[in-house]
């Protein structure tokens, strides 16, 4: 394993090597939320051919049939599907291996395509964790404003039985999942979502056809022009947020992807109604903060708005001020 440079606290990422191995990697996130060094891999990820199976023998360990026609309407998409999204019943999902390993949820890998045919995407499908995992140690925070419809099930949560957890784990899948349809079709930068199913959430993947996925803003050195225009793209999607009544609750450079130029915004499971939260505007406020601090590290300047402005311009779109 190649040596990784780190901070004082680091996370733990398992990542698939060229062998389909599990390889460990260090990314920093200490107070200062320093840029995590990570060493670079030039080689490609293989992936194994679509067709690599016998339809008619049966599926091979690791994979299912389509899970498409599993979820409700409601639990699908918006419309109009984008045409990269494989929806035939006739495909299969094939699990290629983990991308990203949480507190509260793993993120793997996988292929959804209709054998014979060519046809095929790839998927990172989020899966929160059961019950016996310990959730977000701040969830008590982040579930201010949101109410459980049954009295019963508000209990079991309210008091983080067995039952709760896994029914805040359900909850988190499908409170990302609601907010990730509503952004996206606020024009936000966030990955399509395709579906949800109790506690999976399968979306868009972002990165390379070779399942290479994309880096997070932080292991990335923009300068110039590019740096602004990542900027610029993200004020975009923190009003959009604003205008919606919404706070990221968690953005920092590590919530950010960056592909082929577009920044795209991901762990949203903790958003936060800044309205009906009492905590809402705190919440707003640190996301500006975080994320000004790391853009004014790296030089930005002559923007507008200038990341001094950021928490300010949050709090007028979400009529705050």
């Amino acid at each position: 394993m190649p040596d990784y440079a780190f901070n004082r606290r680091a996370k733990r990422r398992l990542r698939l090597d060229d062998d389909g191995d599990e390889e460990l990697a260090l990314a920093a996130d200490d107070d200062d939320d320093d840029e995590a060094v990570f060493a670079k891999r030039n080689t490609p990820r293989r992936l194994p051919a679509a067709d690599a199976f016998d339809a008619t023998d049966g599926l091979p360990e690791g994979a299912r049939w389509s899970s498409w026609d599993q979820p409700s309407a409601s639990e699908r998409g918006p419309r109009p599907y984008p045409a990269w999204l494989v929806t035939e019943l006739a495909a299969v999902d094939t699990e290629l291996g983990i991308l990203k390993t949480g507190k509260e949820a793993d993120v793997f890998l996988v292929r959804r395509g209709v054998p014979g045919t060519g046809r095929s995407c790839l998927l990172a499908a989020k899966r929160y964790r059961a019950a016996e995992h310990k959730m977000f140690h701040r969830d008590s925070a982040y579930l201010e404003g949101r109410r459980a419809r049954e009295s019963r099930a508000a209990r079991a949560m309210a008091r983080r039985t067995s039952a709760g957890r896994e029914m805040i784990s359900t909850q988190w899948a499908g409170a990302e999942f609601a907010v990730l349809c509503q952004l996206h079709s606020a024009g936000a930068p966030v990955p399509y979502p395709v579906q949800v199913i109790g506690t999976e959430l399968l979306m868009e993947f972002i990165g390379e056809p070779d399942g290479t996925a994309a880096p997070r803003l932080a292991e990335t050195r923009p300068q110039g022009s590019e740096l602004a225009g990542l900027w610029d793209q993200l004020v975009h999607g923190l009003v959009t947020l604003a205008r919606l009544g919404l706070a990221h609750g968690d953005m920092s450079a590590y919530n950010l992807l960056v592909h082929g130029g577009r920044l795209v915004m991901i762990d949203l499971p903790q958003v936060v109604d800044v309205i009906a939260n009492p905590g809402g505007p705190g919440f707003l406020d640190r996301d500006a903060v975080n994320v000004a601090k790391w853009f004014t590290a790296r030089g930005l300047a002559g923007a507008v708005p200038g990341p001094e402005d950021l928490a300010a311009l949050l709090r007028r779109e979400a009529q705050l001020d």
